[in-house]
């Protein structure tokens, strides 16, 4: 699914930007905290499926609030009121007379402030990791709240802004994948520059959305993750004991980022809070097995050199993992210069591929697949040339329907492998 394009709605003058995806039956605005990027959240492959996995269900709204990412700077301090008439502006603009609101750690004092103001405009609530306040809690955390100088802490963010050094709070179970702290450093460049940041925290630290939530008469639901580092789960219990009706699924874990740790435990709540049932996670024994192989590998080591093949070699596994990750696959190993995975695929700029696939019955051993399906799927690939993908017939029998072409080639005898076995030639 590609990322979709972003839209502008106008608030009185100001730019706020949102985009769309899906067609579902329930329009579901996400609203994010300070920081945003309509594009390059994209960029993310975790983050991009699990909007992905939402909009299977909803036809999902995306906004970047008001001094963040792609939309207008702040001019002028912010207010609650500020926020709730910009989230209607996107709201009008993309058609919805009523959505569900979704606040995200951040995003919450914005969401909770809107449902309580416009019911006629919220159809559900949604907080995961949220807050209802910027202000700091005292040990006796649910009933006893004061104001804190936190100039030190906001001073520390900003001197490691656009670094990534948050990863270790929002995401600690992948505190060691470098292209994920890429990912976070670029994304808060993109959100803003410190100093717009700084203006910004000025008017949200000041936010406080309590007084809003015995108001709140629309049916809501509140997730997280009991270890959160990053968002004290304390926030969502104080929550659910304000909110009158709410429901609160309190999970396992210690992320807060929702696209790392176990998204589909949170989607699969979101979805049966609105559509009353879940999508049953599938156990597979039945694999697609994907192996890919750089096309003469030697020879282009030998023609660049050690220290440039390595360099070439680390590109192209990291965009071969990235899409791994998108499209949900498994990285079984790295086969010198090639892979095996079960689902998924890519080409990386500068590097000549070859991918063979086949679906048949694996065995999974821990972390592993074998079976006579991977030792197929190698043999296909020998068959295929540069840049050529070449499936099983298994393998294509998965995908008919889907709008890919394929080319037959005939049966052929598989080394190793008894019979003769058809294969054929991805086209298009």
């Amino acid at each position: 699914m590609a990322p979709p394009d972003v839209r502008y709605a106008d608030r009185e003058g100001a730019s706020i930007a949102w985009s769309a995806l899906g067609d579902g039956p329930v329009d579901l605005l996400l609203i994010l905290g300070g920081l945003s990027n309509l594009e390059h959240v994209w960029e993310e492959p975790g983050l991009a499926r699990w909007f992905e996995r939402l909009a299977g269900f909803s036809r999902l709204l995306l906004m970047d609030r008001r001094g963040v990412g792609l939309s207008d700077a702040v001019t002028g301090t912010m207010t609650l009121d500020d926020e709730t008439a910009d989230v209607l502006a996107v709201l009008d603009a993309a058609g919805s007379e009523r959505a569900v609101l979704l606040g995200y750690a951040w995003g919450g004092p914005v969401a909770i402030h809107t449902a309580a103001l416009h019911p006629e405009r919220v159809y559900a609530l949604l907080l995961y990791a949220a807050v209802a306040t910027g202000r700091v809690a005292t040990d006796d955390f649910a009933h006893s709240w004061e104001d804190a100088d936190r100039e030190p802490e906001i001073a520390q963010t900003l001197a490691q802004w656009g670094t990534g050094a948050p990863l270790e709070q929002v995401a600690p179970s992948r505190a060691d994948d470098e292209h994920l702290r890429a990912w976070m450093a670029r994304l808060a460049r993109l959100s803003s520059s410190p100093g717009a940041m700084r203006r910004l925290w000025e008017s949200t630290n000041a936010y406080d959305a309590r007084p809003d939530l015995p108001a709140l008469r629309v049916p809501t639901l509140i997730l997280h993750r009991t270890g959160d580092r990053a968002v004290d789960v304390r926030h969502s219990r104080d929550l659910a004991e304000r909110i009158a009706g709410a429901r609160y699924v309190e999970l396992p874990g210690e992320d807060n980022l929702p696209s790392v740790g176990d998204t589909e435990a949170l989607v699969a709540e979101i979805e049966e809070f609105l559509t009353g049932s879940r999508r049953r996670s599938i156990e597979r024994a039945l694999l697609t097995i994907v192996v890919t192989d750089i096309v003469g590998s030697t020879t282009r080591a030998a023609e660049l050199g050690d220290r440039a093949w390595r360099d070439l070699l680390a590109a192209h596994h990291a965009i071969v993992r990235r899409e791994i990750e998108r499209y949900d696959g498994q990285e079984v190993k790295s086969l010198g210069d090639g892979f095996l995975i079960a689902f998924g695929g890519a080409r990386a700029t500068g590097l000549e591929i070859r991918v063979g696939l086949h679906t048949g019955e694996c065995e999974i051993i821990g972390d592993d697949v074998g079976g006579m399906a991977v030792h197929i799927a190698a043999r296909i690939a020998e068959l295929a040339g540069p840049g050529e993908i070449w499936a099983s017939g298994t393998a294509f029998g998965t995908v008919v329907g889907s709008g890919l072409r394929f080319e037959m080639r005939g049966s052929t005898p598989l080394k190793g492998v008894p019979g003769e076995w058809p294969v054929m030639r991805l086209v298009g």
